[in-house]
């Protein structure tokens, strides 16, 4: 069974990316195979949503081009027994202490014992790659960031994450401070938002105790800063920080840092600063996509053990359309209501609950309102993006709307024309392609299109 298994994963691994495939299948398993149906066992059920969405069809084929005659599959979570349990029976526990992956052997990896959290990490436990729903909008920022955790202050050293409020980029750099705990609790690992270097260094100049600043800063083996668009007008912070991170970087201690832009746009920045932390690259979280909505609410369902209909639930990915925090506040809120009321989800939502729900944004945008916001984000005349020109800052405008009604609004390529005043619906059809090709490695168009998307909602 193990060696089909591996001939299938050698398989898929031809078909995917690297990343994809190291993200989402390379700890999977094959537990049995019966009456045509295949149990495959993956580590927790954010993975066993995305690998069924994801994966499902290339798997089953796979496993009959290897002599297994399977018709369906069954994607089944495993403890850390290696025992198989269904998704439903699945603690909080459970996935939080699943620590089967081995450390490998680096400078400042050992095989040690489980992890004993200290406060002053700031690190909290829960944020764990566990219960990190991976999704088309974060899945290259996931896999570098368990790259991270395979070689602390390697060739992914800075580790730079950037991407709009309230889209996990806390819970991800926090599962890398808390995945290295684990594999070495000797770790000096230190969680700090930027305002809290801040304070420190001034505090250590007001007190003339710069002894304290350099204790807590200057002896770690990793350093997590947070929202570092905050060091806007804060020089000296800036300086201070630069000879940190040089003095760490040079002795392949690991720097991450977060931010909700880039950083040549962030005002003011040292240009030396702002090239040495991008490096290594600059990775983003994207706004999730109603597929990854509906994972990461169907998940947290399950996690929870809450009853809420398929309908709810996607009632919520098609309506909440600002960013995972305020998508996990309305499912609360939602779950509350029904709780109050004696109802269920989908009864509440249909007793009008869009209209008591400031976060729901039902119906909110149009054709017509993409097209303004396009073409007033890229300074054009409607008139000008709407034209048959072909130079390529006005094409580009014109594909980004064309990408942004199909994905926001969801209109078929023949309308998506007609709003765009196109004859043929295949010049959509490539503009789209165009985009999704682009966006994979053009951090700027994501960022853009990230930026459009909050827009159009206002």
């Amino acid at each position: 069974m193990f060696d089909v298994w591996k001939n299938v994963l050698e398989s898929l691994k031809q078909q995917i990316s690297h990343e994809k495939f190291v993200t989402y299948l390379q700890k999977t398993s094959l537990e049995n195979v019966e009456d045509g149906v295949a149990k495959i066992g993956v580590q927790n059920i954010f993975m066993q949503i995305n690998v069924r969405k994801n994966f499902d069809t290339l798997i089953i084929k796979a496993l009959n081009d290897n002599g297994l005659k399977v018709k369906s599959t069954e994607y089944v979570v495993q403890n850390n027994t290696n025992r198989v349990r269904k998704s439903r029976e699945v603690s909080i526990k459970d996935i939080i202490n699943n620590t089967k992956q081995k450390p490998k052997n680096n400078r400042i990896i050992e095989n040690n014992p489980p992890i004993r959290l200290s406060l002053s990490t700031g690190l909290i436990p829960e944020y764990t790659f566990d219960n990190f729903v991976v999704g088309t909008n974060n899945d290259v920022a996931v896999f570098t960031a368990k790259a991270v955790v395979d070689d602390p202050g390697g060739k992914r050293n800075p580790f730079f994450l950037y991407g709009k409020s309230g889209v996990g980029k806390t819970h991800l750099v926090q599962a890398i401070g808390n995945e290295l705990l684990k594999k070495n609790p000797k770790l000096k690992i230190l969680y700090t938002p930027i305002n809290r270097f801040y304070a420190d260094f001034i505090d250590s100049i007001k007190s003339k105790k710069p002894e304290a600043f350099s204790k807590k800063y200057n002896h770690l083996d990793v350093l997590i800063v947070d929202d570092f668009q905050m060091i806007i007008g804060k020089e000296k912070s800036q300086e201070e920080f630069f000879n940190l991170f040089n003095e760490m970087y040079l002795s392949k201690r690991q720097v991450i840092v977060t931010s909700d832009r880039l950083p040549d746009e962030i005002k003011d920045l040292d240009v030396r600063l702002s090239s040495r932390l991008t490096q290594a690259g600059a990775f983003d979280i994207q706004l999730p996509s109603f597929e990854d909505k509906c994972a990461i609410l169907q998940a947290k369902a399950e996690f929870n053990n809450h009853e809420i209909e398929r309908e709810a639930i996607e009632y919520i990915a098609e309506n909440v359309k600002t960013n995972i925090r305020d998508l996990n506040s309305e499912y609360e809120k939602l779950l509350t209501f029904a709780e109050l009321r004696n109802m269920t989800p989908l009864e509440i939502i249909n007793s009008g609950y869009a209209n008591s729900s400031p976060s729901v944004r039902r119906n909110s945008t149009t054709p017509k309102k993409i097209i303004d916001k396009v073409a007033k984000y890229y300074e054009m005349p409607v008139s000008t993006m709407l034209s048959k020109s072909r130079v390529a800052h006005i094409k580009n405008a014109r594909q980004v709307a064309m990408y942004l009604m199909q994905n926001e609004l969801g209109l078929s390529t023949t309308k998506t024309a007609r709003e765009l005043g196109l004859k043929d619906h295949t010049t959509v059809m490539n503009g789209v392609k165009r985009i999704n090709n682009e966006m994979k490695m053009n951090f700027k168009l994501r960022e853009e299109i990230g930026t459009l998307r909050e827009s159009i909602y206002d």
